[in-house]
């Protein structure tokens, strides 16, 4: 018996200590990984986000992507501890696609989808039969939808699904608009020969388009893009310091002199 106890004991000691390794893992993790497109997001981390990680005892490494498939496979098998490109829409059908455990941890400052002046300058100048061109994918496309209702220039069926609007839904196209759809990337040159034209804000900002020349910019946050990490790291003491430096006020400070016109974080309102 005395034996037993004596083992039991050790084990009980052995197991503590274990359990104290495991605890210990989170403040001895020196390097964190980020993910985003190339881009605005990336950035980001490089003047603003990286120093300060860095100063907190950190190295950070940025790999930038080209494409929206890789960065949510490689944050699932390990290669990167965040990502940061994508809005909730998109991270909640790709995860459930492809079964990955992935959750959302902060929002960051998205160049928002935008109406722009062509032919016309002002929405005061707007009459009926109005010509509006937008981008022709159906998620993009439902989002220039809900923008027109947004402005009175169209009304929706009630309880449609705003992420997944298409004309079929408008019950009363009161400014009579002309809807012309295109490639998102065509929009920024649509201009001249259109009214008005509802263009991702970064395909304005990479045609040398200010945002702050929208005349109307979406209201939602439905598509305001997250920073996301593995559902197992959420809790972590590095996640949370990684949040934290995307809503210290050197970030925000950073973000509004830098990115004028973009749409913030929900909570910085």
């Amino acid at each position: 018996m005395r034996r037993f106890v004596i083992k039991a004991v050790a084990a009980s000691v052995v197991g503590l200590a274990l359990a104290g390794q495991v605890l210990a893992a989170d403040p001895a993790k020196k390097q964190i990984v980020i993910g985003t497109t190339v881009g605005d997001f990336g950035d980001m981390v490089k003047q603003s986000i990286k120093p300060q990680l860095e100063k907190q005892g950190y190295t950070v490494k940025l790999v930038e992507f080209t494409d929206y498939v890789r960065p949510n496979l490689a944050l699932q098998e390990g290669s990167l501890d965040v990502n940061v490109f994508q809005h909730k829409p998109y991270l909640d059908n790709f995860a459930k696609e492809h079964k990955l455990s992935l959750k959302e941890a902060f929002q960051v400052p998205t160049a928002p989808l935008g109406i722009y002046p062509g032919k016309l300058k002002s929405l005061k100048d707007v009459k009926p039969g109005v010509t509006v061109a937008a981008p022709n994918d159906p998620s993009n496309f439902a989002r220039a939808l809900v923008m027109l209702s947004d402005l009175g220039w169209v009304k929706l069926k009630p309880g449609i699904n705003p992420l997944t609007a298409s004309e079929r839904d408008i019950a009363d196209n009161i400014k009579k608009v002309k809807i012309v759809p295109l490639e998102a990337a065509q929009l920024p040159r649509s201009r001249s020969d259109v009214d008005f034209a509802v263009i991702n804000g970064n395909y304005a900002t990479s045609s040398g388009i200010k945002l702050t020349d929208a005349v109307f910019q979406e209201k939602s946050y439905a598509y305001v893009n997250w920073g996301v990490v593995r559902a197992a790291d959420a809790g972590k003491p590095w996640a949370k310091d990684v949040v934290a430096a995307y809503n210290s006020p050197a970030f925000k400070s950073y973000t509004k002199q830098k990115f004028a016109g973009y749409k913030l974080p929900q909570n910085w309102n």
